[in-house]
């Protein structure tokens, strides 16, 4: 009895394998009863896509086939293409009643194919279906999902006012309206100074030094002289009247002061201690103890520094917006927390060749005098706009390849549309928008790289597929 066990196992279990697979194969395929009956007529008009697997395994073919048990493979007609769920093995609906014109690689590979495949790392190819990623070529599409996970963020085109806040840099220079050089009108001799360091600060009226000039002693003679005398005697013929020799004093540069000491007592002095005529801090010296001076010698030159400039170097396209008047607030590199409030005074009349910037001169407070020349500064200026609101948009939104502008305009269900814009200021984190956007169009902020990608990708895709449609 037991010999006879195995054998009929065997023939039984082969028996079940074979009726199994035809039980699978008839449930994998379309049902014969309910297959639509189409004539020579109707075959003719209906164009094949490709032929799949009969028993419903993930395998396609381009043109007739059978499987490795005789079987053909079914046909997939244009306009009753199902999508293959692989995960499940069955047949799925079809994505409404639209063409599917290809499949494209899940990678974004600029590789397609006519009929479903997988790539290299077993991923399916996914159907591109007529009218999609695109609307008249002006639109690209992109799916909800990936939208959503991607963080896709929309705000309407707005009317604003643009504050324009326009940077530089500059130095402090001193103001040339208060420099005063002291130089002498006579020859002389220094013999005692008073000033004698380079930075001392003066007031108007201190000593600077003490000078012996043979000039000035005789024109103070002259003035003894011709003020003992009356006018019209007899002793005032070959003398100057006195108001000729005190003019010949004024000449000389020698202070009112001294002139009126000399004609009230009748002295000559033999020197005189040269008074400064400002206040302020020497920044330059030329005269040491004992020195002979000649007339027109520059000896010191001295700057109030109670007032400074800051010369700015603004760019040449910036100049338009900027005129005198303009308030600018000024942080020096030195006392960084402190912010200097000026107003622009000039703007010079000459571009630098080798910076392309033009230099603006904003007066600048210094009574405590802690701003030294030179010292570095940052410069904001508060441009004044014609506070007429202008369309505007996000900085983010604006997509910049350096020689085009455009902007993603939102047309809804993931619909987008690249649009060139010509831009104008720029301001608070907002650009004007000169031509190419109307006021409450819906326009992309953030993640627009997602969307110019896929743009690029079914632009790139569309070309790929040309030929293949031209033949």
């Amino acid at each position: 009895m037991n010999k006879f066990r195995i054998p009929l196992m065997l023939a039984l279990g082969v028996g079940l394998g074979v009726a199994g697979g035809y039980w699978y194969a008839q449930r994998a395929s379309p049902s014969p009863v309910n297959a639509p009956i189409a004539g020579p007529a109707a075959a003719a008009e209906r164009a094949i896509l490709y032929y799949r697997d009969p028993s419903g395994a993930p395998f396609w073919s381009t043109g007739p086939k059978k499987d490795q048990q005789g079987r053909d493979y079914l046909p997939v007609y244009d306009d009753a293409e199902p999508s293959f769920d692989s995960a499940r093995a069955k047949p799925q609906a079809t994505k409404g009643a639209r063409k599917i014109l290809y499949y494209r690689n899940p990678m974004g590979l600029p590789d397609t194919s006519p009929a479903p495949k997988k790539d290299a790392m077993g991923m399916d190819y996914i159907p591109v279906y007529e009218g999609e990623g695109e609307d008249d070529g002006k639109t690209v599409k992109v799916s909800l999902d990936k939208i959503q996970r991607s963080g896709v963020r929309t705000e309407m085109v707005q009317q604003r006012t643009i504050v324009q806040p326009m940077r530089a840099v500059g130095t402090v220079q001193y103001d040339e309206r208060r420099l005063t050089v002291i130089t002498l009108r006579a020859d002389g001799y220094i013999e005692d100074l008073f000033v004698n360091a380079t930075g001392q600060s003066v007031r108007k009226g201190d000593p600077l030094f003490r000078l012996y000039s043979p000039d000035i002693q005789t024109a103070q003679a002259d003035l003894i002289v011709s003020s003992g005398i009356k006018a019209n005697s007899p002793q005032s013929v070959g003398y100057q009247p006195m108001q000729g020799t005190m003019q010949r004093l004024r000449n000389l540069g020698v202070p009112e002061a001294r002139i009126e000491e000399v004609r009230a007592s009748g002295t000559n002095p033999r020197t005189i201690d040269w008074p400064s005529p400002a206040t302020g801090t020497v920044i330059y010296k030329d005269v040491i103890n004992g020195q002979r001076v000649t007339a027109g010698a520059e000896l010191y030159r001295i700057a109030d520094l109670s007032n400074v400039w800051v010369i700015a170097d603004v760019a040449e396209g910036d100049l338009a917006d900027i005129k005198p008047g303009t308030h600018a607030t000024v942080t020096f590199r030195a006392y960084r927390n402190q912010l200097v409030e000026g107003v622009v005074t000039f703007i010079y009349p000459e571009v630098r060749t080798e910076t392309r910037t033009a230099r603006v001169r904003i007066e600048v407070a210094n009574l405590d005098e802690r701003l030294k020349p030179d010292m570095y500064a940052d410069v904001v200026f508060q441009v004044e706009t014609n506070k007429v609101p202008v369309t505007t948009v996000p900085t983010s939104a604006i997509i910049d390849s350096g020689k085009r502008q455009i902007v993603l305009v939102a047309k809804g269900e993931g619909r987008f549309e690249p649009r060139p814009v010509k831009l104008g200021r720029r301001g608070d984190g907002h650009v004007e928008i000169v031509e190419g956007l109307r006021e409450g169009e819906e326009i992309v902020t953030t993640a627009t790289f997602l969307i110019d990608a896929e743009s690029n990708l079914q632009t790139a895709l569309k070309a790929f597929t040309q030929p293949e449609a031209a033949k």
